[in-house]
């Protein structure tokens, strides 16, 4: 898609249009590229057995964390891409995509050689025993080992969502969905592997993904094309501080992640550990619809902010606040109505285990979360889309781990009980933050204005 192309589509198209075209794809592309981990969880449940299960979800946050530099310059560089563009300043846009995308491989590649040489004492300092540490040792040395490719993932599909491609990067994320379940059934379910041959496949799938969304930005056929990188402090600074607030939300949760791990160990064992990880993966599901809704439509709303364009930016952002209260409150409905075929559907036999008597109450109350969780998601995207760090960090440190640990010091005496209501409490003092920021969007747009002339 050429420049002009990419005008037209994020200048010219009319916003419900543009939200129908950009967004539902990318919701659904969102979707596919984290179903990955939701059906891993599930063959690891089902077919490698409940302890796997309990260390998969004791060595994920670590994954997730192994991602989270990536992920940060990945969606720290595709705002002032976006805005680069908007402007017309092609070539300053094409120097961030190439200094981003080097930044990214060489992070991938520091971070996986520290978490493969860390990894058994990672473990053991959380307290789990020596049954489970082989897992868990197991499956996070895999991804390691993969980090400089497979970490690219996310950024590649932000890229190709700004270049207009919306279709291939639907079609990146139904690659990466098909390939690793597909290759995760074949090395477990049929060859009889561990836990480690099925992040084996889940790596393999990615990278696949990773080299069909790269192709066509190495033959020089996208709006974005590779340059030699020219990098700057101001350049740095910027990427870092456009990206920081996904950074804190991935590493800030993560971390309260594991703290809950280690209390749930001591309180309830790895029954504790599994229930925590059904929640999760149930998250998975609802965090990728909303987010990939919101982020599908980050470009155009960087674009038209860049062009100001604020008539346009408030109409995209309308659409996205409404889809998000009809994504959540649905999905909440389901987990509340349904939890034990959630469960079941996770945890082989689990109707009958030890883990539906703990965890369909928890499902019920974790399920009040998506009463009001969209209303800060998408708060927090807008606010990035826009270029306002600030505002979204404060939305992202909030959510993912100032108000957790409160809470969890308020509500630890209740025990489990206490765990499971952290999150509903947590959604609703981040969404009061969220309508603060709201009501001071006219002053922002007030200052543009006035900046503009």
């Amino acid at each position: 898609m050429s420049d002009k192309d990419t005008e037209r589509l994020f200048i010219e198209t009319p916003p419900v249009r543009l939200f129908f075209k950009a967004a539902l794809p990318g919701a659904a592309g969102m979707l596919f590229s984290s179903l990955y981990y939701l059906l891993e969880g599930i063959i690891v449940g089902r077919v490698v057995g409940a302890d796997a299960f309990a260390a998969f979800n004791l060595a994920v946050p670590f994954v997730i964390i192994n991602f989270a530099v990536s992920d940060m310059i990945g969606v720290g560089s595709s705002v002032p891409i976006a805005i680069k563009l908007g402007k017309g300043e092609a070539e300053e846009a094409d120097n961030i995509f190439s200094c981003s995308v080097l930044m990214i491989i060489i992070a991938g590649l520091l971070a996986g050689m520290a978490l493969f040489a860390a990894a058994p004492a990672i473990f053991r300092l959380m307290g789990a025993d020596d049954h489970l540490i082989p897992y868990a040792v197991s499956y996070l040395r895999v991804y390691a080992v993969f980090s400089p490719l497979t970490t690219l993932v996310y950024a590649v599909d932000n890229y190709q969502r700004i270049c207009g491609r919306i279709r291939r990067s639907l079609l990146m994320n139904i690659i990466l969905a098909c390939s690793a379940t597909a290759l995760e059934l074949l090395f477990v379910a049929v060859f009889g592997g561990g836990i480690g041959f099925a992040a084996l496949g889940t790596c393999i799938g990615m990278t696949t993904a990773v080299l069909f969304g790269m192709y066509p930005f190495m033959r020089g056929r996208m709006a974005l094309r590779f340059r030699r990188p020219r990098f700057s402090l101001p350049l740095l600074k910027t990427i870092v501080s456009c990206g920081l607030p996904t950074f804190l939300s991935n590493i800030s949760g993560r971390v309260v992640s594991i703290i809950m791990n280690v209390i749930l160990l001591s309180l309830g064992g790895a029954t504790a550990v599994s229930v925590y990880g059904i929640l999760m993966s149930a998250d998975g599901v609802a965090l990728p619809l909303l987010y990939g809704t919101f982020d599908s439509l980050q470009p155009s709303v960087g674009y038209n902010w860049g062009a100001r364009r604020f008539d346009r930016v408030a109409a995209i952002e309308r659409c996205c606040y409404a889809t998000g209260a009809v994504v959540s409150l649905s999905l909440g409905a389901l987990l509340f109505f349904f939890p034990g075929q959630v469960i079941s559907l996770i945890v082989e036999g689990g109707l009958s285990s030890s883990v539906v008597a703990m965890g369909v109450p928890a499902l019920r109350i974790f399920a009040s979360v998506y009463l009001v969780r969209w209303i800060a998601v998408s708060t927090q995207c807008f606010m990035s889309a826009i270029g306002k760090p600030v505002f979204a960090g404060a939305l992202s440190v909030s959510n993912a781990f100032a108000f957790p640990l409160i809470f969890l010091l308020i509500l630890y005496p209740m025990g489990l009980t206490g765990i499971w209501l952290n999150m509903p409490l947590t959604s609703l003092a981040v969404m009061a933050i969220s309508l603060f920021i709201l009501s001071r969007y006219r002053g922002i747009v007030r200052r543009e204005k006035e900046d503009l002339g």
